[in-house]
């Protein structure tokens, strides 16, 4: 998922042989459950706000376009191409003190993003934020299914899940309504914010566990890592970068070479980061490219859509949140529901139907972006959107571990979660690219996201957003035919 896309993965629930007895004494599970979300609140909220803070960032740094998407592409390049890592280096060093590290190294980094000078300076923050996320959120399920046994685990993960609902829904709304209050450099305190936070969390958890061992023979794959990292990094560069196309086609044909060595390394390495062996699950193969499709699709738009409404629309940060809510509405409402239609007709039918409900809202957004209509014609096509999505989350985790032996569910949870963020990564570097084009082909005045009173600029606007519209409507309607035609019904 993007960094910029709300946190709508359903949660996965851990097998019962990973609870350890002695690891967190009954009497302080409360308080190790509480640094668990107060964890996943700092993920969450700094993921959901920052799209809509994009704008402000912009005209308070001067940023680019192109900077604008490396304000977001820093972290999720982090993030994505090392949370697999993440939570092994919590098996090899331990669980919490792994956690703990990963929410310190995060909330320093976040305190960077607040005192940031410049542009550059962020980019650099956000690289640093993405890798403290990468060792901090695979381990808040983890902590949970260690410390309770299996009895009382999914009331836990219930509690757990439905606190990050209420995150990722009020993070939004309270971030956008401090940014249309506070002016254009409050989104300084969506990141400073994150200090009591951490603080607190880093507390509650190193008082709640009494032993944390590690495992010395648990290996990290240190090689996987780094070609991850310089594989997807030189192809967002190509996708982003400016300059004579040589240079970008040499760009991304180094960014293709260092992931091939990936898969090479993958392939013959004792303790992989990506099992390559999953991938011969037909289900868990077409699970993942379908997310691919999906989750591009909802980067670009959670993206670049607050860069249409507040700069060139003139709607306020706060009104512009009001947009994204119905995900945050719709997919804990039919969650159920959807699980239920998944374990009777099996997950094929609810993700292909719900990828063309998300398809349509977008190409309701193409066609309708010209009447810049937000209460009566945008808003109800982010609904359906919003509904669409609620009826694949559920689905998707069936479908990912449709097949997959019991001892490989944890892996296969963390594969998928990576080509989400993978899928926003590329999402955002790719569509700047197509924004840029057909804005200037429209004969607008500035850039794709600036501040601007100039009805040409408007109109050109709104050109730009129609062709990315266009474009994530395709990929939704991609996801839907892979899971019809992949999935086993």
């Amino acid at each position: 998922m993007s960094d910029s896309a709300p946190e709508i993965r359903a949660p996965q629930t851990p097998a019962a042989p990973d609870f350890v007895r002695g690891f967190c004494p009954s009497g302080r599970r409360p308080l190790l459950l509480a640094a668990c979300i107060l964890a996943s609140a700092l993920g969450f909220i700094d993921g959901s706000v920052v799209s809509i803070a994009i704008p402000a960032m912009r005209e308070t740094l001067g940023a680019s376009l192109p900077q604008a998407q490396w304000i977001s592409n820093a972290y999720m390049l982090a993030l994505s191409a090392l949370i697999l890592v993440g939570g092994g280096a919590g098996d090899r060093f331990g669980l919490a003190r792994v956690f703990s590290i990963g929410i310190a190294l995060f909330v320093a980094a976040s305190l960077l993003c607040a005192a940031a000078p410049t542009a550059s300076w962020l980019i650099a923050a956000r690289t640093a934020q993405g890798c403290g996320a990468a060792l901090m959120i695979p381990g808040s399920l983890a902590l949970i299914a260690r410390a309770y046994p299996e009895a009382e685990r999914g009331r836990a993960i219930g509690i757990w899940a439905a606190a990050s609902s209420l995150t990722t829904a009020a993070g939004p709304i309270i971030g956008g309504a401090a940014l249309s209050f506070g002016g254009p450099e409050f989104w300084r305190a969506i990141f400073a914010v994150n200090l009591p936070l951490g603080l607190a969390a880093i507390w509650m958890i190193r008082r709640a566990v009494a032993d944390d061992p590690g495992h010395a023979g648990h290996r990290l794959d240190i090689p996987g890592a780094a070609l991850a990292v310089a594989g997807l990094g030189l192809l967002a560069l190509s996708l982003t970068a400016g300059g004579d196309l040589p240079r970008r086609i040499g760009l991304a044909a180094a960014g293709l070479l260092a992931l091939a060595a990936f898969l090479r390394v993958e392939a013959r390495s004792p303790a992989p980061m990506l099992d390559l062996a999953l991938f011969r699950n037909r289900s868990f193969s077409a699970a993942n490219v379908l997310t691919f499709f999906l989750y591009f699709s909802l980067s670009a738009i959670t993206f670049f859509l607050p860069m249409l409404l507040i700069p060139a629309w003139g709607i306020t940060e706060l009104i512009a949140t009001i947009a994204f809510a119905p995900l945050s509405v719709f997919i804990p409402l039919m969650s159920a529901t959807a699980g239920r239609l998944s374990d009777r007709y099996g997950p094929a039918r609810p993700i292909a139907a719900g990828s063309a409900l998300v398809a349509l809202a977008y190409a309701g957004l193409a066609l309708t972006v010209g009447w810049r209509d937000f209460w009566t014609t945008l808003l109800p096509l982010m609904a359906l959107m919003g509904f669409g999505m609620s009826l694949v989350v559920a689905p998707l985790s069936t479908a990912v571990m449709r097949g997959v032996a019991e001892g490989n569910t944890g892996a296969a949870s963390g594969v998928n979660n990576a080509v989400s963020r993978v899928a926003g990564l590329v999402a955002v570097a790719a569509m700047g690219s197509v924004a840029a084009l057909a804005y200037g082909a429209a004969g607008g005045p500035a850039s794709y996201g600036d501040t601007l009173a100039d009805p040409a600029h408007v109109t050109a606007s709104g050109t730009a957003f129609a062709v990315i519209a266009w474009t994530t409507a395709a990929m939704a309607a991609a996801s839907a035919v892979v899971a019809w035609i992949g999935l086993r019904r």
